[in-house]
């Protein structure tokens, strides 16, 4: 089966991991992606940062990669992508201000497609007020957002991950194994003898 076309909205200073991982892996198994930032064109980059779990009563931040938008965000029309991913880090509290960010998320959410959403990338639903009636997991420190949009908040482990239908969440990056594990079950994705296949 061909892979399906899916579409990530990233910003300065999203999660190196959230950004670079979920990018790399769903193109590897044969997906489309298309990393795209509100102001920015294909070719040009975002500054990432790195957050670390190191025994302070929060994450710590570090400087992360340059990533490059393989997309322009002007150019992108939600209705020609299957599913979105939403990267976590400081970028969601920006971008979820942008009218055309939250019109493309509801687009999404409205039309019942796969939502991947980790860390702080919640922040984004939340503000587009598509979370209510849903079960979703998040970064700690998001649950007050949550459950003011009317989530049901699910606790789960650091490495876990919450599936309430087409939206997949989980609360940080040492989750991406089960989180996009499950956001590939979403999508219909099975991987035989390394070919792509479409879920019975």
């Amino acid at each position: 089966m061909a892979g399906k076309k899916i579409l990530m909205i990233v910003g300065d200073f999203g999660e190196d991991y959230e950004v670079m991982v979920p990018f790399q892996a769903l193109k590897m198994v044969g997906h489309e992606v298309h990393a795209a930032c509100p102001g920015k064109r294909s070719g040009e980059t975002i500054a990432t940062a790195i957050h670390d779990f190191e025994g302070q009563q929060t994450y710590s931040e570090k400087r992360g990669h340059n990533f490059a938008l393989n997309a322009t965000w002007s150019e992108v029309k939600p209705e020609n992508y299957d599913a979105l991913l939403l990267a976590g880090g400081r970028a969601p509290e920006y971008l979820r201000l942008d009218a055309s960010v939250i019109k493309a998320v509801q687009h999404f959410a409205q039309a019942g497609k796969p939502i991947a959403a980790i860390c702080h990338g919640i922040q984004i639903l939340t503000a587009a007020d598509v979370v209510k009636g849903r079960k979703l997991t998040a970064y700690p420190a998001v649950k007050p957002e949550v459950v003011s949009a009317g989530g049901t908040w699910v606790d789960t482990k650091i490495d876990g991950v919450c599936v309430d239908g087409s939206l997949v969440t989980a609360p940080a990056w040492p989750a991406h194994p089960t989180w996009l594990a499950e956001f590939l079950k979403v999508l219909g994705t099975r991987i035989e003898h390394g070919e792509l296949k479409a879920a019975a």
